[in-house]
């Protein structure tokens, strides 16, 4: 499956601030987001899959898909796309058989040393990260910075082929152009699209950035 992760956002209940994921997502959408995951580390099982619910409601009919952070049985549960696996959830191969060869399945990618579990694996895209500081995961590390984002996306790029590989953390349409000439193939956003009230300007104006950057890689390759 061929997946776009061109703007990849990221909604969270810790950047809601009561506010309706499902709105968020929409406007997300609606600006130029072309993927969707819902992350709730705090939520309960229950929580989780009735917010999964609201979003995949309000995204039917855009063709963007609904993934879930972490949780495989809440993406079985919430009818979602997908899911999103970093290296301490559950292994991708086991994720595959459970959900099917239609879900869609992104792994994170931080170390050249996970790459042969990626490739073995038959996942749909990867996401390196964290490429700068953030606020908005936990345990992130120490952050890669561009050289070390354009290394790891080079070494990505022997092993794993033609695979979809985007970047995250602190990333903002400030900086997302650089992101991209590292190599990314797109970003992944939290508080650049969802922190401020209108969540589709935002989106438009990453997408801008990610676009005008993209086409200017593919002049330079000419």
């Amino acid at each position: 499956m061929i997946v776009d992760i061109t703007l990849y956002g990221i909604v969270d209940p810790q950047i809601a601030n009561g506010r309706s994921m499902a709105d968020m997502a929409r406007a997300a959408v609606e600006g130029g987001a072309t993927l969707i995951q819902l992350r709730a580390k705090t939520e309960t099982t229950r929580e989780m899959v009735r917010e999964a619910r609201a979003i995949r409601s309000a995204l039917h009919g855009t063709n963007v898909p609904l993934l879930i952070n972490d949780r495989v049985d809440v993406a079985l549960a919430s009818g979602a796309d997908g899911v999103h696996l970093g290296a301490d959830d559950m292994k991708l191969v086991d994720a595959r058989r459970l959900l099917g060869p239609r879900a869609i399945i992104g792994a994170t990618l931080k170390h050249e040393s996970e790459l042969p579990e990626l490739a073995s694996a038959k996942i749909d895209y990867a996401c390196i990260g964290g490429v700068f500081p953030t606020a908005h995961k936990d345990n992130a590390g120490t952050a890669l910075g561009l050289d070390g984002l354009a290394a790891l996306r080079q070494a990505a790029t022997r092993v794993l082929g033609a695979l979809p590989v985007g970047a995250i953390a602190g990333i903002t349409a400030a900086n997302a152009g650089s992101v991209i000439a590292a190599g990314a193939d797109g970003v992944a956003v939290i508080g650049a699209l969802f922190g401020g009230d209108d969540i589709a300007a935002a989106a438009r104006d990453l997408r801008l950035a990610i676009e005008t950057a993209l086409s200017e890689r593919v002049a330079l390759s000419a």
